[in-house]
C-alpha cells in the first residue's frame, strides 16, 4: 500500500496560483460522497498560498509557499474528532467524513496549521482530501500537482524508493514547515525561506563593479564563502534567524573590509567600497 505525500519546492514556485484554482475547480459545487462535501466559493483554501516579501530595496524577493493539509501521521484532527469523524486511510490520507463530522467545530481549531475550514452553511469542517476520489479512480496525482507548470508541487509514494518524493526525502534536503509540532507531516518542503545577507562591492579607485572578490561569512558555529559576480554582487541565502555574523571581503591589492551583521532581518548591505592598499 502506498503512503502518499508532497514535496513542495519553494524555489520553483512563481506564484501563478494554478494549484489554488485547480483545487477550486475540482471541489467548488462538486460533492464527492464519502470524501467531501462541496467546497464553497469563498472563505476556504484547501491549497493555501502565502506570499512573503523579503529584503529591502533594491534587493527584494518574494517567496510563495503552498500550504495544503499536511496529512499528518499524528494528526490532531483525528484525536479531536468524535465517533471517527476524521480518520487516516491506509495510504496516509486524512479524511474528514462529511456526514459524521457535522457540527464538530472543534475539529477546525485542532489544526495547528490552520488549514481546516468551517462551512457555516453545512455546519461542517472541511479541508484538502489530496483528491482521494481521483486517486481511487486511477489518477496518478491530485489536481494541484497536475497543473503546476514549474513542478514545484511533487506528489508520490513516500514508501516507494523509486519515486521522486521518496528520493528527495531520503536525501535529507527536505524539511517540515513546523518540526516542533512533531506531527510527522507527509508534506515537506525544499527552500523554505529563512534569512539572506547580500551586498554589492565596488573598487573605489576605478569605481567599477568588483568581480571575483572573496567573501567570507562567519559566526561562532558556521562559515560560508562565495565570490562576487561580474556585477560585484554577493549573497548568502538560507541563514538561521537572529545570529551574529562577520562578513569579510578580500581582494588582492585592496584593503580587506569586515562588516558585522545580525540576521534578525533579511539584510541588504548596499554598496561596499574597497580601497587600494
Amino acid at each position: 500500500m502506498a503512503r502518499y505525500g508532497f514535496v513542495i519546492d519553494i524555489t520553483r514556485c512563481n506564484g501563478c496560483y494554478n494549484c489554488v484554482l485547480a483545487c477550486k475547480d475540482e471541489h467548488f459545487e462538486n460533492e464527492y460522497p464519502g470524501y467531501a462535501a462541496a467546497q464553497p466559493m469563498t472563505g476556504q483554501f484547501w491549497m493555501k498560498m502565502t506570499e512573503r516579501e523579503r529584503g529591502q530595496f533594491p534587493k527584494v524577493k518574494v517567496a510563495y509557499t503552498a500550504i495544503p493539509c499536511m496529512h499528518c501521521e499524528n494528526a490532531p484532527c483525528v484525536a479531536a474528532a468524535i465517533d471517527g469523524a476524521v480518520y487516516q486511510r491506509r495510504d496516509g490520507i486524512v479524511i474528514i467524513d462529511p456526514q459524521k463530522a457535522k457540527g464538530q467545530r472543534q475539529i477546525v481549531s485542532s489544526c495547528p496549521y490552520r488549514v481546516i475550514y468551517w462551512n457555516e452553511e453545512l455546519a461542517l469542517p472541511q479541508k484538502c482530501t489530496l483528491c482521494a476520489h481521483l486517486l481511487d479512480a486511477g489518477w496518478k496525482e491530485p489536481r494541484c500537482s497536475e497543473v503546476c507548470p514549474t513542478r514545484a508541487i511533487k506528489f508520490g509514494d513516500l514508501d516507494d524508493p523509486d519515486s521522486e518524493v521518496a528520493r528527495l526525502v531520503a536525501s535529507g534536503k527536505t524539511e517540515r514547515m513546523h518540526p516542533e509540532f512533531k506531527l510527522k507531516e507527509k508534506v515537506t518542503y525544499l527552500g523554505l525561506p529563512k534569512r539572506f545577507v547580500a551586498g554589492a562591492v565596488v573598487f573605489g579607485d576605478i569605481r567599477e563593479c568588483a568581480e571575483g572578490v572573496a567573501v567570507t561569512l562567519k559566526s561562532d558555529n558556521d562559515m560560508k564563502t562565495t565570490q562576487t559576480d561580474n556585477y560585484g554582487d554577493f549573497e548568502f541565502e538560507g541563514l538561521p534567524e537572529n545570529v551574529k555574523y562577520f562578513i569579510t571581503l578580500e581582494s588582492p591589492q585592496y584593503k580587506p573590509v569586515q562588516i558585522a551583521v545580525n540576521t534578525n532581518n533579511d539584510r541588504y548591505l548596499g554598496e561596499i567600497v574597497l580601497e587600494r592598499r
